[in-house]
């Protein structure tokens, strides 16, 4: 991974668009009901039809440009509310009221999509690409019954990179003290691959109680005597476009194991909505940690208010200075800093024109595609590169809750892997 270009500022570069991103939770649409959400600058309305998968157009009537979302839902299509104008799940319009079946207009985009973990994804990008991009297998440990899992994440009025890189540095541990007590930070190593930056670490605690909520993680109560000092390895990854967080003793099965992604909700990508699946493992005891829960929520949410506030006040300074001013000293970050700016879509690197391959000739073709897929997307840089940035790196210095449990796409037995399913050019 090549050290980042000079003069690039990363608070510019935006998301790569050919990933599939979070736009909504699955409880939030309904079936037979549509809603409006966002991927950057592009509006999307989701469409959850009686009967048959989730898909995903532009949010916009061909007409008069008015919002599909505001629209009704109508067997497999979606109704303008203005005048009536239909569009099916490959973003043909299919019926103009007063026009009959003639000569229609040509629809609008259909974006691919997949619902996986209780989360609705769009592929915003090159939709010949969705079919070969990769979702785990599992975020987090959802289907996991030795683990307890909670929705949780909000808008964030800052760039996607100062997300990754609140989570990647724990020494910002010093602005938590007030919820966690006095914790010094030991950092165990990195690794970088292609398209992926890890950081390891383990913690002592200095002073102060262990809060609630970090013991119901651990499942004991601990002081800050020796015996507990760097026992455990907290294990943070960022694997393009998303990232990782697990905490274990030994070979042991992570105590707690986090999948989080930030999608970005304007043109410039200065906001992000964040969307963070936290799977606790259970205790011995039966039922503890289900009536423990509520305690657990309100310390992880106080924790993520904190991080909000400080990731928003560092867009602020790049909003005040005019750009990126930081003096980065950790040799990790400046690897995470080089991966995003190297994966990303800089100003001078422009994304491939979108072809969209969305509005549909056929509406028995579908833009969407339902269940899990598995591996990871594609990875950037090379080998090479990896070696590159670590020598970089070295040269470079020493939620309002979305709910509680996240909802399950139906499906029975085994999970099925599903290919989604491209929609065609406009004719």
């Amino acid at each position: 991974m090549a050290a980042m270009k000079p003069g690039v500022d990363l608070r510019r570069v935006h998301c790569d668009p050919d990933f599939w991103y979070p736009v909504a939770w699955s409880r939030e649409l309904k079936k037979g009901k549509t809603i409006g959400v966002r991927y950057a600058e592009h509006p999307v309305a989701l469409v959850r039809p009686e009967d048959g998968p989730v898909f995903a157009l532009e949010d916009r009537c061909a007409h008069r440009q008015v919002p599909l979302s505001k629209g009704r839902v109508c067997g497999q299509s979606v109704q303008c509310c203005y005048h009536g104008w239909a569009y099916g799940r490959s973003g043909r319009c299919i019926d103009v009221p007063y026009l009959g079946k003639g000569k229609l207009p040509n629809g609008v985009r259909t974006y691919p999509v997949l619902e996986q973990d209780g989360l609705i994804f769009i592929f915003p990008g090159d939709p010949e690409k969705a079919a070969t991009t990769h979702l785990p297998a599992v975020l987090a440990r959802v289907d996991d019954p030795g683990y307890k899992t909670r929705c949780f994440g909000k808008v964030v009025g800052c760039h996607y990179s100062f997300m990754h890189e609140n989570l990647m540095d724990m020494n910002h541990q010093f602005m938590h003290m007030k919820q966690m007590g006095q914790m010094r930070p030991r950092f165990l190593g990195q690794r970088r691959e292609p398209g992926l930056v890890e950081a390891r670490y383990s913690f002592a605690r200095t002073g102060g109680k262990q809060p609630l909520g970090e013991a119901l993680i651990f499942g004991e109560r601990r002081d800050a005597s020796a015996k507990f000092a760097d026992r455990d390895v907290m294990t943070i990854r960022t694997v393009y476009p998303y990232q990782t967080l697990h905490i274990q003793t030994g070979d042991a099965d992570p105590v707690m194991d986090l999948w989080i992604a930030y999608t970005p909700q304007d043109k410039e990508q200065l906001t992000n909505r964040t969307f963070g699946l936290l799977s606790v493992k259970r205790p011995g005891i039966p039922g503890l940690l289900d009536l423990a829960w509520p305690f657990l929520v309100a310390f992880t949410e106080r924790i993520f208010a904190e991080d909000r506030e400080i990731v928003e006040l560092e867009q602020q300074a790049w909003r005040d200075l005019g750009g990126d001013h930081n003096l980065e000293v950790f040799p990790v970050i400046n690897a995470l800093r080089s991966l995003l700016a190297e994966c990303g879509v800089s100003p001078e690197k422009p994304a491939e024109p979108d072809t969209a391959g969305t509005r549909g000739a056929d509406d028995g073709v579908s833009a969407s595609g339902a269940g899990a897929v598995s591996a990871a997307g594609p990875a950037c840089g090379s080998a090479a590169d990896a070696i590159a940035g670590a020598v970089a790196g070295a040269v470079a210095g020493a939620a309002a809750p979305a709910g509680d449990t996240p909802s399950r796409s139906v499906r029975t037995g085994r999970r099925k892997r599903k290919t989604p399913v491209k929609s065609e050019q406009k004719v």
